[in-house]
């Protein structure tokens, strides 16, 4: 039976299970993916398991969330990365360097490969036809000591691509249809495999978009096929010999199917606060726009900088727009500056910043009060600029670029009337930067872990009780992202190696005082909406409700990573079996969950909920292993045991 390119790499990564939708699988990782903010936990978690060498294929640690170093805290945990870094086998690449999806692809991508990320854009490794899923850092930390991933196996969403994209639409625009159409839930449990005549027409970072905002549409992952433009690529940086050919087979079946005419895309924009609130660019045009950020984990390419480099050459932004370019990488910062874009985009004015992620995650950036920002990252979720009640929009470089000269929302295409359409394309020799990625050291034994203050043990966990008896400290509503849950920015981020610090900023952003109602709760359970927990990998969104006291989520439904991460770390993720029964619950009530132990040792599916003298009925949807390791308090102590018995 003819095969989508999806089943062919699951196929030869599995490990245990059966390629069946839902039921869970456990597959062989080539590559491990750690960034800063996600990376300290993981690598202390790491630790834990008393391995000596890292036994994943390829393992990197960047450095691209926290850059800023205010104090001490991001310096010293960047100085303990690196030293772990040397004595476990992990390729570093320090703060500067650049954003890890940038960099991985341009360094270690490999096509066919799987890659696990703590960061949930992992799956832009697509743009050089990898398979990238984004996992918590517990999930990292046990690929790199060697153990599969477990995860349900996916439905594959194939969309097949025809024609050319028009002039003044971009790969941006292509995967901002996609959230038009499925919006932000739409793809869960899902890969979504491009294929089709209109593939050819995308670059790899191109495809590297359209993968890494995959995750805005809840997908599990992306993927494209490996031909002559991911040839081209590799070729460009070098590594050419990591290529082969892939592809779907002739005739493969897809789960579901969709198809886009990319000759009839127009650009599009996501108005604030979803992703997923996507109209076209000249239903919003004229609003004043007071800033433009070009770049981030998208659109921060080669291709993408220099397109806005040539839009506003020899013309200045509009007096009162800033205009902020964010380089992918340092090495694509070199190849704009080799060709005249840098000083297209200085003498227009742009402040040109550091490799990082920055204003992504809160770090630096922030708009004023009441001030429209466009940027081509990708999210947009309430308050996740450091502004509260902030405008951002999702765009497209070209559509920023327009924006930069006119002041206001532009459809790019009223610039024809001035200028010829910028086409960009990616040199064919790139200059190669080899020598920003540290080496791990040869000799592991001798390296030494250097920990600042800031590096605090991980807690302990109890195991799952008998009967678990709690208050329902918070009920929040729909798409509750884990930048709600977990804040990022500059202030909290620093604290992402001390759980007791970072835990008071749980819910902050809707109720300061969460943190001491859980402590003096005990055993506290938060009630969710649909979609509860999506965005972000951050475990941090488990991990400090779990210290607060946490041990119950009971919600309309999960987001995968987040679902995973609470199992890792303990907490019940139930989900009500009557919808309808969210409204009968409130903050303050108590609520107990008699013989829980029992029942989940049972495999019990429906698990009642005793609350204000009724009962409800929650159901727990997790697989064999999931449940042992809520049963131990979560996966560390399963694991631990595990290796301590062999």
């Amino acid at each position: 039976m003819p095969k989508s390119l999806t089943q062919k790499i699951l196929e030869s990564h599995l490990v245990e299970g059966r390629l069946i939708q839902g039921e869970e699988i456990s597959i062989r990782i080539d590559q491990t993916l750690l960034q800063d903010a996600t990376g300290t936990i993981a690598m202390l978690e790491f630790e834990t398991l008393g391995i000596e060498r890292v036994k994943a294929e390829l393992a990197v640690q960047y450095v691209d969330h926290n850059i800023l170093q205010t104090d001490n805290k991001n310096a010293d945990d960047h100085m303990f990365l690196r030293t772990a870094c040397a004595k476990y086998g992990v390729y570093f690449s320090p703060p500067g360097n650049g954003i890890c999806h940038q960099v991985h692809m341009e360094r270690f991508g490999v096509p066919g490969k799987i890659v696990l990320g703590a960061d949930s854009h992992t799956p832009g490794a697509a743009g050089v036809s990898m398979l990238g899923i984004g996992a918590g850092g517990l999930d990292v930390a046990l690929a790199m000591a060697g153990m599969p991933y477990s995860l349900p196996c996916p439905k594959v969403l194939g969309v097949r691509l025809t024609g050319h994209l028009p002039d003044w639409v971009s790969a941006k625009d292509v995967i901002l249809e996609m959230l038009r159409r499925y919006d932000v839930k739409g793809c869960v449990g899902k890969v979504v495999e491009y294929y089709g005549p209109g593939v050819k027409a995308l670059s790899a970072t191109d495809r590297e978009t359209i993968g890494n905002m995959g995750t805005e549409l809840g997908a599990t992952s992306t993927v494209f096929p490996s031909d002559e433009n991911t040839l081209a690529y590799l070729k460009a940086q070098g590594r050419e010999e990591a290529w082969q050919a892939l592809q779907g087979d002739e005739g493969a079946t897809y789960d579901e199917h969709g198809e886009m005419d990319l000759s009839s895309l127009e650009p599009l924009i996501a108005c604030p606060s979803s992703p997923g609130n996507v109209v076209p660019v000249r239903e919003v045009a004229g609003r004043k726009v007071h800033q433009v950020i070009i770049g981030s984990s998208v659109n921060s390419s080669f291709r993408d900088l220099m397109v806005v480099a040539n839009i506003i050459k020899g013309r200045r932004r509009f007096p009162g727009t800033d205009l902020h370019i964010n380089p992918g990488s340092k090495q694509v910062l070199q190849n704009v500056m080799h060709h005249g874009g840098l000083m297209s985009l200085l003498s227009a004015g742009a402040r040109i910043h550091e490799s990082g992620c920055l204003g992504c995650i809160g770090m630096g950036q922030a708009p004023g009060s009441g001030q429209i920002s466009l940027r081509t990252f990708p999210r947009n979720f309430p308050g996740r600029s450091g502004t509260k009640d902030d405008q951002v929009y999702l765009c497209s470089p070209e559509t920023g670029g327009a924006a930069a000269l006119k002041g206001v929302i532009t459809d790019p295409r009223d610039l024809a009337q001035e200028m010829t359409y910028p086409k960009v394309h990616d040199p064919e020799e790139y200059l190669i930067d080899r020598m920003s990625v540290f080496y791990p050291s040869a000799d592991p034994g001798r390296a030494e872990v250097i920990r600042g203050p800031n590096i605090r043990p991980l807690p302990n966990m109890e195991p799952l009780p008998a009967t678990l008896e709690g208050n329902i400290v918070i009920k929040v509503g729909d798409n509750v992202s884990t930048d709600t849950i977990m804040p990022a920015g500059s202030t909290v981020l620093p604290l992402r190696s001390n759980i007791e610090a970072i835990s008071t900023y749980v819910f902050y952003q809707i109720d300061p005082e969460f943190h001491r109602q859980s402590k003096k709760a005990e055993k506290a359970v938060v009630i969710g909406g649909e979609n509860y927990g999506q965005g972000s990998s951050r475990e941090h969104a488990a991990l400090g409700p779990r210290y607060l006291g946490v041990r119950v989520k009971i919600t309309k439904s999960f987001a995968r990573i987040h679902k995973a991460n609470l199992c890792n770390f303990g907490i019940l993720p139930l989900v009500f079996k009557d919808p309808s029964d969210y409204d009968r619950l409130t903050k303050g009530q108590k609520v107990v969950f008699p013989d829980i132990r029992r029942r989940v040792e049972n495999r019990d599916g429906d698990i009642p909920v005793e609350v204000g003298g009724q009962k409800i009925m929650t159901v727990l949807d997790v697989s064999e292993r999931q449940r042992k390791h809520l049963l131990a308090g979560g996966a560390l102590n399963f694991v631990k045991e595990q290796l301590r018995r062999s």
